[in-house]
């Protein structure tokens, strides 16, 4: 006889620990998980210190039996993205949970209930904050490596999203291609591209002064090229800032593209940092004492890189502009010795990305989804 299920609200902050290292019990044994970077799990999850929480509310749930958890979920209400998209969505994220359809029903039904009474119809997710957040529960490409952007589960919690009542919302597909020795014979034509538009790479002499000249225009034009993706909200001025503070001092900036116009303004951008998934399993998601060694390793030596985020403004898009980034980006993964790039994931109702990628022939890597269900 199974033993009842609790779910507890977490209201401590030894319980938001629990909440947050629940997966390393999960997966264990699991060879192809890699964990989230513990410090960056709490900025995230602590309303005191994500600037998500000027537009969102949360509250996050753990799943109790016997005395062992045996799930959690974060309830999410993003408010701006409800107005922008017209909807009165309750978002489910940070999901994991046992092979065990009462633990997930009993996480979920707590997920509606927290969603109804805050006048919410709709429940969707696996979903963050906001786009920057992990997002999409894996259905294919369990055999391969996570990405450390990217979440990771088993096979069994597509069967129980479905058997709960869930259906598909959305899909994200997630390739990889081969970084050749060369450069792909239409990419020598970028120089046309710059020449008839007044397009170029700005070419910064640090990392800091991309930082400082471009890091927040970055993030605006990310709002204004993702703007009609799936359940996109803008990110505030508060979330720009925080972003370039924390991330952009680390990134190498070859691999960072600002594409310019005439004028100097930023009107696309490509963020590739080389793969840091074995050295964060190996780091257990934890930087001190020792985690940040094989981390700095990974960023210093590598095969392999991941393109974090891509976007061009909606005028610039049919230009070409992309041939620019891709020139840049590829003249310098030749010079480090780069082999194979693994992309983010992009929708896959989002042709016009997924065709960027057509001249280096991609290749599967997962598939993550979306559920939705109204309540």
């Amino acid at each position: 006889m199974k033993q009842e299920i609790t779910v507890v609200k977490v209201s401590t902050r030894c319980q938001l620990r629990t909440f947050i290292t629940y997966p390393e019990r999960l997966y264990k044994n699991c060879d192809n998980w890699v964990p989230a970077l513990i410090g960056d799990e709490f900025e995230t999850l602590r309303k005191d210190k994500n600037p998500a929480f000027e537009f969102c509310d949360a509250d996050y749930f753990l799943a109790y039996r016997d005395g062992k958890v045996v799930g959690r979920v974060a309830a999410i209400i993003n408010h701006n993205a409800n107005r922008t998209w017209d909807c009165k969505v309750v978002r489910f994220g940070w999901l994991d949970f046992v092979d065990d359809a009462d633990v997930l029903k009993a996480l979920l039904s707590e997920v509606e209930k927290w969603g109804a009474e805050r006048g919410c119809d709709t429940m969707k997710g696996p979903l963050g904050f906001t786009d920057m957040d992990k997002e999409g529960s894996l259905v294919e490409g369990y055999e391969n490596l996570s990405s450390f952007t990217c979440l990771y589960n088993y096979p069994y919690y597509d069967t129980r999203l479905k058997e709960y009542g869930l259906e598909k919302d959305a899909d994200w597909l997630q390739d990889w291609v081969e970084i050749s020795p060369q450069l792909p014979e239409v990419l020598k034509y970028a120089e046309l591209v710059e020449k008839r538009f007044g397009l170029r790479v700005y070419q910064a002499r640090s990392m800091k002064e991309l930082g400082d000249k471009y890091g927040k225009a970055l993030f605006h034009t990310l709002n204004e090229a993702f703007a009609p993706l799936y359940q996109f909200t803008k990110l505030s001025e508060k979330q720009i800032d925080a972003y370039v503070k924390s991330y952009l001092g680390i990134l190498n900036k070859d691999f960072v593209c600002i594409l310019v116009d005439r004028e100097d303004k930023a009107v696309g951008f490509a963020v590739c940092v080389p793969s840091l998934s074995k050295a964060i399993k190996k780091a257990r998601g934890r930087l001190f004492p020792f985690g940040f060694i094989p981390i700095l390793k990974a960023l210093n030596s590598n095969d392999t890189i991941e393109a974090l985020m891509i976007g061009v403004l909606p005028e610039y898009q049919r230009m070409g502009a992309s041939a620019l980034i891709f020139k840049y980006l590829h003249e310098n993964a030749i010079k480090y010795g780069i082999k194979r790039m693994v992309m983010n994931p992009q929708l896959e109702t989002n042709l016009k990305v997924q065709t960027l990628f057509d001249v280096y022939k991609p290749k599967p890597y997962t598939r993550r989804r979306s559920y939705s269900k109204k309540i």
